[in-house]
């Protein structure tokens, strides 16, 4: 059996209405995992670029919150209309969608070399 290319993981974290960190579910997360499923099977991509539900990418402040694996990019702020830009260029063309991007600088991610170790103050 072949695996998946890739991997298109569409945070669909829902917090309470009053929580200001908001959520991407709140922010129209369904209809972009929605436009994913429908898009990348027209495009040819059934059981090749799978689209999955994710819990909370830990990216609250950018939702809609989508990442593209292996490729490790990260997206903020996705809106459907934005699914056939990201397959079209990503996707198919290896490009990502500049605008979409989340910087790294701006991801909550902790990069493994700089993290203190259990034996050094932080």
């Amino acid at each position: 059996m072949a695996k998946f290319q890739k991997h298109v993981f569409v945070c669909q974290n829902e917090r309470s209405a009053d929580d200001p960190r908001g959520s991407c579910t709140a922010r129209g997360a369904q209809a972009v995992l929605d436009a994913f499923k429908e898009k990348l099977v027209k495009a040819g991509f059934k059981r090749i670029v799978r689209p999955n539900k994710a819990g909370c990418l830990d990216q609250c402040a950018h939702g809609v919150c989508v990442v593209v694996y292996p490729d490790a990019v990260w997206y903020g702020g996705v809106k459907p209309a934005d699914v056939d830009e990201i397959i079209e260029r990503h996707i198919v063309g290896g490009l990502p969608v500049a605008r979409l991007v989340i910087p790294d600088e701006q991801l909550t991610g902790l990069d493994p070399a700089r993290r203190t170790k259990p034996d050094q103050p932080s």
